[in-house]
């Protein structure tokens, strides 16, 4: 029930503030364009220094969205909270949300690029956890799916790091 507890504390400001709702939808639904693009600005800073970087970046986001998440969400298949609640949903979606698909994606990326650039690395954590938090608000997430999102992008993150590491 603390699942409900905290979707409810942060959901309950949705369809309140229209600039609230303009900026939750932006980062649930586009502020990951930015992120990306963010990592790509690496290359075109310094191609050579961070092309490793890149790669194991979305190495780690395509194991931890396309493959953990995946397979988690074949073995349990959780409805998302606008299925079963009333909730103030601004964004609706399709598949079932348990983890979240986004928060192990870009945690992931965040994670490998904490382990090339402290400071960045922050700045990724920080936008990541943005994302996550918006992507409760506009209802379409509860809080453990983030939560448990962000421990597969952290671990799928730490071990593409530790592979390339090896080889």
């Amino acid at each position: 029930m603390m699942d409900l507890y905290l979707f409810n504390l942060i959901n309950q400001f949705a369809l309140k503030w229209l600039w609230l709702d303009t900026l939750s939808i932006f980062f649930a639904d586009y502020f990951e364009y930015v992120l990306v693009g963010c990592l790509f600005l690496f290359l075109a800073v310094a191609f050579r220094k961070y092309l490793k970087m890149v790669i194991q970046a979305f190495l780690s986001a395509v194991l931890a969205r396309f493959v953990i998440v995946n397979f988690i969400r074949w073995l349990w298949q959780r409805p998302r909270p606008f299925i079963d609640n009333h909730v103030n949903l601004l964004l609706t979606h399709n598949s079932f949300s348990f983890p979240s698909g986004h928060a192990a994606f870009f945690f992931a990326l965040s994670t490998i690029v904490y382990l090339y650039d402290k400071k960045a690395g922050i700045l990724f954590f920080i936008a990541s956890f943005l994302i996550c938090l918006a992507r409760v608000f506009v209802g379409i997430h509860w809080p453990s799916d983030v939560l448990a999102g962000a421990i597969v992008g952290v671990f799928s993150g730490w071990l593409i790091h530790k592979i390339f590491q090896k080889f």
